[in-house]
């Protein structure tokens, strides 16, 4: 047999050869590669109008792209933190209870023990009363307003300074025993304290925003 007759007869062979590792070679890097499909771009030519445009089952059919899947493109796993109660008040150890009593609009009375130094923004919001306090205790509103039941425990609390008195002017159904429960801070000469909360409340911050 020729030279010539044995190239032409083995030359197929080879290309089938070739044609198979190729193909291997591409399913094993498609193994390695992750990949996603987007559409391809509308193309707009910026001349007069010509036949030989795409047609539109073409220009809609989507484009193949291939990215290597590192860590980037890897789906990421959400976390979360710790929820925190409202106010960040802590459970009073035993024998060191200090009470106060929170009276609601519906005369509800609800007593909890608490420890000394929490205030009563902290303490209401933590078991959940309605006490709004939108300036988040920072004495620039007037929406944590509550009234002293008894005024000897009234005159037991600190005089209220200038900034508590501006805001208190604002208050809704002002009285001479009214407070701002974030100024309030507990101590043991306030232990059996019985505090009422106003049947609303006034919120000149949200209303100047309106």
């Amino acid at each position: 047999m020729s030279t010539q007759r044995v190239f032409t007869s083995v030359l197929p062979r080879l290309r089938v050869a070739s044609s198979k590792n190729a193909t291997t070679s591409l399913a094993q890097q498609a193994q390695q590669l992750r990949c996603y499909s987007r559409p391809t771009a509308t193309l707009r030519p910026s001349g007069p109008a010509r036949s030989s445009v795409l047609s539109s089952a073409a220009a809609s059919d989507p484009r193949r792209v291939c990215v290597p899947a590192t860590s980037s493109t890897q789906p990421r796993t959400l976390s979360t933190s710790a929820s925190l109660f409202h106010g960040h008040v802590d459970t009073p150890k035993p024998g060191e209870e200090l009470w106060v009593t929170f009276i609601d609009k519906e005369g509800v009375e609800t007593k909890i023990a608490v420890c000394k130094g929490d205030n009563l923004l902290d303490i209401a919001q933590a078991h959940d009363l309605e006490m709004e306090g939108a300036c988040g205790g920072s004495c620039a509103c007037s929406t944590c307003h509550v009234i002293v039941e008894d005024p000897d425990y009234y005159d037991k609390m600190p005089e209220p300074d200038d900034d508590e008195n501006d805001m208190l002017d604002l208050a809704f159904g002002l009285t001479e025993t009214s407070r701002l429960g974030c100024q309030v801070i507990m101590t043991p000469e306030l232990d059996g304290l019985r505090v009422k909360l106003p049947s609303m409340t006034r919120n000149l911050q949200s209303s100047d925003f309106n």
